[in-house]
């Protein structure tokens, strides 16, 4: 089996965030939080990364990333292209927004030949999450069955904010079902949703995706018809906005039977920015866990 390989979703325009946060900098040496991903990746045995962004953002991202990490780790770029859709779809004049996280994924199915873990740019998922799912790519990864590293919902949230979250049921170790909740909130310790209109309570031990998936290449040809046929649809009904996310094309699958999905588990805490009002509490963990040595003064010293 090849060695697996870890992708990073960072194409994303960070619209509520006010500037591409994928690379914005949290570190006491302004560090984002995408390098202190690709270190914990690489201390679970990750030695390739694939970095899924847009076109005009690679130099940004030469110059604040990968001409660093590039002495640690093999590292590719590819590119999510808006014109990369089926053909006969055209694109609605003014649109600028990316088509989501499903169509991003489907941007790499030239370059990934390996078994891999796929995450958020902008999520932090601790250091014991990337050996979870390194350990399981490297022994029990199969086409016909993949993995996700799961969080409880109200770990997942934001004081200054609702949250999008794809809300996971479990049977037997195995992911049943999941559905894109759009709004979500925090009251007190509590995490509440909208549904029509109304405000409801989720159960505490809520489990949810935070874009930790673990894939073969296959994903690709599963994922490609779930894309098609929701573009093609939505690019009708709402030709600006629409976008389609990996937790809603997973959900797909696992309702048609066409894979099962392992429920994995992590010790460790996850955190991120969603606003820009997040920042300086994700600068004071990490700044904390420098402190408690769980990462040294320059990381790749």
């Amino acid at each position: 089996m090849k060695k697996p390989a870890l992708v990073i979703l960072a194409a994303g325009m960070g619209s509520r965030y006010g500037g591409l946060k994928q690379i914005d900098g949290v570190g006491s040496h302004g560090e984002p939080i995408i390098e202190f991903s690709i270190y914990d990746a690489k201390q679970a045995g990750f030695e390739k990364v694939v970095l899924i962004i847009r076109k005009e953002h690679e130099e940004a991202f030469r110059s604040c990333l990968t001409d660093k990490i590039s002495k640690h780790m093999e590292v590719e770029f590819a590119y999510q292209d808006m014109h990369d859709i089926p053909e006969g779809i055209e694109i609605p004049e003014g649109r600028e927004k990316p088509w989501g996280t499903t169509h991003a994924l489907l941007a790499c199915r030239n370059i990934v030949k390996e078994p891999f873990a796929i995450i958020n740019a902008d999520d932090f998922y601790g250091k014991d999450a990337y050996k979870v799912i390194y350990n399981y790519l490297s022994t029990d990864i199969k086409d016909d069955e993949y993995a996700m590293v799961g969080y409880p919902c109200i770990n997942t949230l934001t004081d200054n904010g609702t949250v999008t979250r794809g809300w996971c049921q479990e049977k037997d170790g195995y992911l049943s079902e999941i559905t894109e909740i759009q709004k979500i909130a925090k009251k007190g310790n509590e995490a509440i949703y909208e549904e029509n209109g109304e405000w409801k309570t989720m159960p505490n031990n809520a489990l949810v995706s935070m874009n930790f998936w673990g894939f073969t290449p296959k994903i690709f040809d599963e994922c490609a018809p779930v894309f098609e046929s929701f573009i093609r649809k939505g690019v009708k009904e709402n030709p600006m906005k629409c976008e389609h996310v990996i937790p809603t094309a997973i959900g797909t699958l696992v309702s048609e039977k066409k894979c099962q999905v392992r429920m994995l588990s992590s010790k460790d805490h996850w955190f991120g920015v969603t606003y820009k009002e997040d920042k300086p509490d994700v600068m004071a963990k990490i700044a904390k866990m420098r402190e408690d040595g769980i990462y040294p003064d320059i990381l790749w010293d």
